[in-house]
């Protein structure tokens, strides 16, 4: 019998409102303001409150939602945890706004809680001379470089609240008990570094945040701070350990898209889809030299945009790195300050 991707909840959520995807377990969605115009977030029940996972960006509009939200599905009651699969603005932007209103906890990985902290203390008026260095020598074009040389750069503190200094770790392995239900702590890396999944003991649902979406693949991002990464290593490794969990029946909760199940067939394709994408990039070097910049159209396979093409840089990047790292590829030459790529 041929496996296949299946999503049972065709409709999401309207804002303010939420979906019941299993006993105790509603599905909420925040708006985002880029091409990925929505981040899921899930309330579970504990009977005198609420377990949230993930939260949305910290923003006028975030709160205004998150207070109907609270006076509607979730009825009143108080937020007594709130659980951080990962350290993206997106996943635990309005943490610390929901802890501050009901004194709720605040479960996280360590190293997800670091960068977390770390991040939104990091303010930055100006680019550093790292990243300038490190855009131009991806061959950021030199108009677009010089643009952004003179401007404000993205800062978490934009969009993520104070972090109070104290969380309860999650580890590999772990079992955590919230939501009436045991769960099986399991950690991807490559998207975010200790990124935490949730598989339940007590029925089939498996709560997989970034690591496990039904429709795209998360961006995989190399950035100045650490220019020599691998995070495609990191990711192929997560998906192939993370199948070992995985069954046909399982409904995951993921952070974005929609609720699916097929969990063992998606695994799979994420694996095969970068490999794909790592031979054809290597097939396209051997015939001429690029920039990480000149490989979107290998790797993408359309047109990149302004809103785009910071992540579409950092994650060209990383596909160079993972064939550099194996001799794939290996620098021929420079042109303009950006390095050329080739066999």
């Amino acid at each position: 019998m041929r496996r296949v991707i299946v999503t049972p909840f065709e409709t999401p959520p309207s804002e303010g409102e939420a979906v019941e995807v299993a006993e105790g377990v509603l599905w909420l969605r925040l708006p985002l303001p880029m091409a990925l115009d929505h981040v899921n977030v899930y309330a579970l029940d504990e009977g005198d409150g609420w377990t949230v996972v993930d939260t949305g960006f910290d923003s006028p509009r975030g709160r205004e939602i998150w207070t109907a939200l609270r006076a509607g599905p979730l009825a009143g009651r108080p937020i007594r945890r709130v659980i951080g699969t990962h350290h993206h603005p997106d996943h635990i932007g309005l943490a610390g706004w929901l802890m501050a209103g009901d004194g709720a906890s605040l479960m996280m990985s360590r190293t997800a809680w670091l960068m977390a902290r770390m991040l939104t203390l990091d303010v930055q008026d100006r680019p550093s001379d790292q990243a300038l260095d490190f855009w131009r020598r991806a061959g950021m074009p030199a108009d677009l470089l010089a643009r952004r040389a003179g401007e404000r750069p993205f800062n978490f503190a934009d969009v993520v609240h104070p972090l109070p200094p104290g969380f309860q770790r999650l580890t590999e392995g772990g079992e955590v008990r919230f939501g009436q239900r045991r769960w099986r702590v399991a950690m991807g890396h490559g998207h975010a570094p200790c990124h935490a999944t949730f598989w339940s003991l007590d029925d089939d649902l498996v709560i997989g945040g970034d690591q496990l979406l039904p429709s795209i693949s998360p961006n995989l991002g190399v950035y100045p701070t650490e220019p020599d990464a691998d995070p495609v290593a990191e990711w192929l490794e997560s998906c192939g350990r993370l199948a070992g969990l995985a069954t046909p029946a399982q409904l995951v909760l993921p952070g974005h898209k929609l609720p699916f199940r097929g969990l063992p067939t998606r695994l799979r394709q994420l694996i095969d889809n970068h490999h794909a994408a790592l031979d054809r990039l290597e097939q396209e070097l051997h015939q001429a030299p690029r920039t990480a910049v000149g490989c979107f159209d290998i790797l993408f396979r359309r047109r990149i945009g302004d809103g785009e093409f910071g992540l579409a840089l950092v994650e060209a990047v990383a596909h160079i790195n993972h064939l550099r790292l194996r001799d794939r590829i290996r620098p021929v030459g420079e042109r303009d300050g950006a390095v050329l790529w080739g066999a």
